[in-house]
């Protein structure tokens, strides 16, 4: 949960996500919470066959077809699933997602990381340029700004991870391929949200230029990073209540259950439903999530 704890734990989740959805989250091999080093002679996964064992993981449990929500390298794997499984995904929320093979800059980016964790571990130098790739300057802190909880949170997570597990999901990032041609085979909706600050800034412009118009909307968040889940994750519900919305998916708990929701229009001023308040860039999401 750690790319999603600051959304699924914010105010006005419990009422928007939580209370609508049954939740699964999935991690790579390896990245559980208490996992095990992967032997050395375990096979390689490519993201085909990561994106192929969520397929496993819906058939265990039952589940035909789900709304995908995924972070950086996730929402590749996820919208890679949904092109090759396109009857059994309704719908899919994309933060800072990935769709174009790395740059020679990312590559050698990921190869200097995947050689320190082979020889260092999950030393301060390689947590340094994980974190830059997540946060923004202004929640990494500097000489005179103590960093913010949620990246001091995020140092912790770090800790947990068995290097080798780490290196094996850089591998297979580092080798994946470009999925722009492949993005107009995608037949369901989309919600991209985007950090100004986040490296993959351009990346997620690219693809949301590659997607069909019609079906999908661009929220960029000012002064945030890659990780809108944690950074901004209030910036998040409204874009994400019109977009379930869209689904008739979205029921506002009852008064007598359980408290109204707090993003419901009366219980919100309307100077605080203006983007600029809530810090976000509209691209031109106006226009599209009337058709989402």
């Amino acid at each position: 949960m750690s790319c999603f704890q600051g959304l699924f734990f914010s105010p006005g989740a419990m009422s928007l996500l939580l209370h609508n959805f049954c939740i699964y989250h999935i991690s790579p091999p390896g990245h559980e919470l208490g996992a095990e080093a992967i032997t050395p002679s375990a096979p390689l996964l490519s993201v085909d066959d990561l994106s192929d064992q969520i397929a496993e993981v819906l058939d265990y449990f039952g589940l035909k077809s789900v709304m995908c929500m995924g972070v950086t390298a996730g929402a590749y794997i996820l919208t890679l699933f949904a092109i090759k499984h396109r009857h059994r995904v309704i719908g899919l929320i994309l933060v800072s997602p990935l769709c174009k093979a790395p740059s020679w800059t990312e590559w050698l980016y990921n190869k200097a990381m995947s050689n320190l964790l082979y020889y260092y571990g999950m030393c301060g130098v390689l947590k340094e340029l994980l974190l830059q790739r997540y946060f923004s300057k202004e929640v990494r802190g500097s000489a005179n700004v103590a960093e913010s909880d949620i990246v001091q949170a995020c140092r912790r997570l770090l800790d947990e991870r068995q290097s080798p597990n780490v290196s094996r999901f850089l591998g297979a990032i580092n080798g994946r391929p470009d999925l722009t041609e492949r993005l107009k085979k995608l037949q369901c909706r989309s919600l991209i949200f985007i950090g100004e600050n986040s490296p993959f800034h351009s990346e997620a412009l690219h693809m949301t230029s590659k997607l069909d118009q019609r079906y999908s909307a661009l929220v960029e968040v000012q002064a945030c990073g890659s990780m809108v889940t944690e950074e901004q994750p209030q910036a998040m519900l409204i874009p994400i209540e019109y977009f379930l919305m869209g689904y008739g998916l979205y029921r506002q708990p009852q008064p007598s259950v359980s408290p109204r929701s707090p993003l419901s229009p009366s219980f919100i001023s309307p100077e605080l439903l203006s983007p600029e308040s809530m810090g976000l860039k509209l691209k031109p999401i106006k226009t599209r999530i009337s058709q989402v």
